[in-house]
């Protein structure tokens, strides 16, 4: 009988986690041919079928689901075991897994990238784009070793850690109605139509929450999926939207920007923070690197972020 290896119990992991072949393999960097192949050669080792193909999609046998159920807590322990012997658990070295979420990490990392390696070169960062649903899985599921990206975050596995909170502005449209404005509260909204991002992101949330607050009525026929999508529509005049500080400062403040941002009064804001799989523990590479994140916010945009305490 062959060996059951680490590779496999990993791929079946994601497998178990996506029933897509696909995005499996998306998510582990491999060929669909070669995750099916890996998938197989479980099979034949445990002597049992794991997945079933049905009209629509794939499904876990009984004994499918036993075993994903054991294959996450060994992933859980074997990344433990390798915690303890990492170096980034005395020091600032090696190379750490970052996931970002697209509405924060290109507008904040590159500055915290110049710090960490001025100050650590030894460290190596690898970061990686994700809607932020998406990065939680992934999270949990070990292809990150932490992310930057908005709380709260719902998973039972995972640890967070708040770093700062970013305001929410309000964006319209060139000749808007609220364009001069300076500030706007939640009545004044009553009439208008919200775009959003899709709700693997906090922020559509918060626009959902807006328009049950002030009688605005949420697009649902559109869900952008990113920042530049929603401001663009919003230049088009096809509705108004919540756009973060930070992209603020970085793609709309410029001598002629194409929509205008107002602050809410009271203000609105998200939180944005770390988190990292709780069997991990608390390793002094992601605090360091929290310290990191929260020191660049606080310096190099104090007039649109609140640090969160340490």
């Amino acid at each position: 009988m062959p060996d059951l290896t680490l590779r496999q119990i990993r791929y079946f992991s994601a497998l178990s986690e996506t029933l897509q072949y696909q995005r499996a393999a998306r998510l582990l960097g491999i060929s669909q041919p070669s995750l099916s192949l890996q998938i197989a050669a479980l099979e034949e080792t445990l002597g049992t079928r794991l997945i079933e193909r049905r009209r629509t999609g794939l499904i876990l046998t009984p004994e499918g689901r036993e075993i994903a159920e054991q294959s996450r807590r060994i992933l859980r322990e074997v990344e433990a075991l390798k915690l303890l012997a990492r170096p980034m658990q005395t020091d600032m070295s090696g190379t750490l897994r970052l996931g970002s979420t697209p509405t924060i990490g290109p507008y904040l990392m590159p500055r915290v990238l110049r710090r960490v390696h001025g100050e650590y070169p030894d460290l190596k960062l690898i970061i990686r784009d994700g809607a932020p649903q998406d990065l939680a899985e992934e999270l949990a599921g070990g292809h990150h070793d932490v992310i930057l990206t908005q709380l709260p975050v719902r998973h039972d596995e995972l640890r967070t850690m708040p770093l700062f909170r970013e305001e929410l502005r309000l964006a319209v449209s060139q000749g808007h109605r609220l364009a001069d404005r300076t500030v706007v509260q939640n009545n004044d909204l009553s009439d208008e139509t919200l775009l959003s991002l899709g709700p693997a992101y906090q922020l559509h949330r918060q626009v959902a929450d807006i328009c049950a607050t002030s009688g605005a009525t949420r697009n649902e026929a559109f869900e952008g999926t990113s920042l530049d999508a929603l401001r663009q529509m919003v230049s088009l005049g096809m509705g108004v939207t919540l756009l973060p500080a930070l992209y603020i400062r970085s793609e709309v403040a410029q001598p002629d920007p194409d929509v205008e941002t107002i602050r809410f009064r009271p203000a609105l804001h998200r939180l944005i923070g770390l988190a990292w799989r709780a069997t991990s523990g608390n390793p002094p590479a992601f605090v360091r690197l929290a310290d990191i994140i929260r020191d660049v916010a606080r310096k190099e945009f104090p007039e649109t972020v609140i640090p969160m305490p340490q």
